[in-house]
């Protein structure tokens, strides 16, 4: 039985703790005494505390993070209930900051803040040789990254076959965007590039095909950059896709003959353009160059098979709902082919908070902390704003309606406006936001070309099917036969098969294309 469990609670299945197996990797000779475990947020918490008490644990870390923190403390609690003796040691960035307020801080044992990687072996040591530490929050040192065991070979075979393989190259951001936890994450630091490497092959020849680089800026070094897209690139092999988080305004032409020499769907760029609001920014101390931004754009989209997610963030101080939607809007011209709209979130730790009084922001006190209301966008409106938003995400961003969202977008004046009052159409008629089944959404999409767009029938029952059929169905919704001339075949999707399935869609559908109104 071991001595020590690591566990945590992810978003869902898919999603491998990867700092628990950084933790994991870096107990040293401790770890033949450590077992790890991972449940679900939504897993029943007493059966969660059933399996953890059945390796009868001296010391329970666990990771605490903005997703899981609510059925987290409900855990923690109950575990103490059950067995008070059981030492439980808290760590992750949800209770790094601001940690005394928090209750699941005030029910465990001690506190490591910061990178725990090394720091939660030490204090582990301490306890089980009978050494209490001397305080209950353990301040990290921050690792040296060249002193860190890499923690790829914990990967399981189940992992590479079922789960999200997530990597990093370095640690850390030069930004200060106040609304960011990595802006508190100073100075950037690189892996050594030849170990990683190594770690990486070994990925691969263990079948990995898809990884996430958890970089928040992975192209600010362009030397370690290129030699990773030049790695990938040598073995590059159908099925290989690698999601990249980068700087949207920093693209040097090195970086770009590299990029496009790699076959459509096999990268992803998250760029979190974040605000095109000048006042915005800078109150938040981002900097970005919104022409170089554009310029980068256009060539990833003109020039390489990327696939482009972008970021922007409603609820910034300084930014209005018209703002925003011109925000929007010019995004949209640039033709990603996603765009996450994110409602504004007070991270513990964050200097957001300093902007609370002059701009009235008032934000959930519940997780994940989003704004609810501040001065230039009432309450009302902020709701309204939300439900653009998982609207935006279900129709604009699923892959489910590809071309169906450029026909929305196509002929407004603004497809955020067009967008907005679709949402609010769309919520009189569901009353939900979540789990509309696909074909009552796409029945509703017809008719509101229809008779709301005046959209020829044929051309909206087409456009619907195309979409439909992308992913690989053949068979065509009732609602839409009346209106097709002919039957249009299935989409041929053998190519893309293992793309993961949004970005699939996209390739099938051979990338959206800019929207002008």
């Amino acid at each position: 039985m071991p001595d020590i469990v690591l566990a945590t609670l992810n978003a869902k299945y898919p999603h491998a703790a990867f700092g628990l197996r950084y933790l994991m990797a870096n107990l040293g000779d401790l770890q033949p005494r450590a077992a790890l475990l991972e449940f679900e947020i939504h897993d029943a918490i007493p059966e969660i505390a059933e399996r953890i008490l059945a390796q009868n644990p001296r010391i329970l870390g666990l990771g605490i993070y903005i997703w899981n923190v609510t059925p987290a403390t409900q855990l923690v609690a109950l575990l103490k209930q059950l067995q008070p003796g059981l030492t439980i040691v808290l760590g992750g960035p949800e209770v790094s900051y601001e940690t005394d307020a928090q209750p699941i801080a005030a029910l465990a044992d001690f506190v490591v803040t910061g990178e725990a990687d090394l720091t939660f072996a030490e204090v582990c040591r301490q306890i089980l040789a009978g050494q209490q530490p001397a305080a209950k929050i353990i301040p990290a040192e921050l690792p040296q990254l060249d002193r860190l065991a890499l923690p790829y070979p914990l990967y399981t075979d189940e992992d590479v076959a079922h789960r999200v393989i997530y990597v990093e190259a370095s640690r850390g951001c030069p930004f200060s965007c106040e609304f960011c936890l990595s802006s508190l994450d100073i100075p950037v630091r690189q892996f050594p590039l030849q170990p990683l490497l190594a770690s990486l092959q070994s990925l691969l020849d263990r079948g990995v095909r898809q990884f996430k680089f958890v970089d928040r800026t992975f192209n600010l070094n362009i030397a370690t950059s290129a030699a990773i897209l030049e790695f990938f690139l040598a073995r590059h092999r159908p099925g290989l896709f690698v999601h990249f988080e980068m700087i949207p305004d920093r693209l040097p032409d090195g970086l770009r003959a590299l990029i496009s020499r790699f076959p459509p769907g096999s990268l992803q760029f998250e760029v979190g353009v974040q605000t095109f609001n000048e006042q915005a920014a800078q109150l938040i101390s981002r900097r970005q160059d919104n022409d170089r931004l554009a310029a980068n754009f256009q060539f990833l989209r003109e020039k390489t098979g990327v696939h482009i997610h972008a970021d922007l963030i409603i609820g910034l101080p300084g930014e209005s709902e018209e703002s925003f939607g011109r925000g929007f809007d010019r995004l949209l011209s640039l033709g990603p082919q996603e765009i996450q709209v994110g409602i504004l979130k007070r991270l513990r730790g964050t200097p957001i908070v300093r902007h609370d009084a002059e701009w009235s922001m008032v934000y959930d006190p519940q997780p994940p902390y989003e704004i609810l209301q501040n001065k230039l966008i009432p309450a009302g409106d902020m709701q309204r704003l939300r439900r653009f938003a998982r609207f935006w995400d279900i129709i604009g961003n699923s892959g489910n309606f590809i071309t169906t969202t450029t026909l929305l977008c196509q002929g407004v004046p603004s497809p955020f406006q067009e967008f907005m009052r679709l949402s609010e159409l769309l919520q009189a008629r569901f009353q939900r936001q979540h789990s509309i089944p696909l074909l009552e959404l796409a029945e509703f999409l017809f008719n509101y070309l229809v008779n709301d767009r005046s959209i020829p029938s044929s051309q909206a029952a087409a456009t619907l099917l195309r979409d439909y059929q992308s992913a690989g169905r053949t068979d065509v919704p009732v609602f839409l036969r009346p209106h097709l001339a002919e039957n249009s075949p299935a989409a041929k999707s053998a190519q893309f098969s293992s793309v993961p399935k949004r970005q699939r869609r996209h390739l099938l559908a051979r990338t959206r294309l800019p929207i002008s109104s």
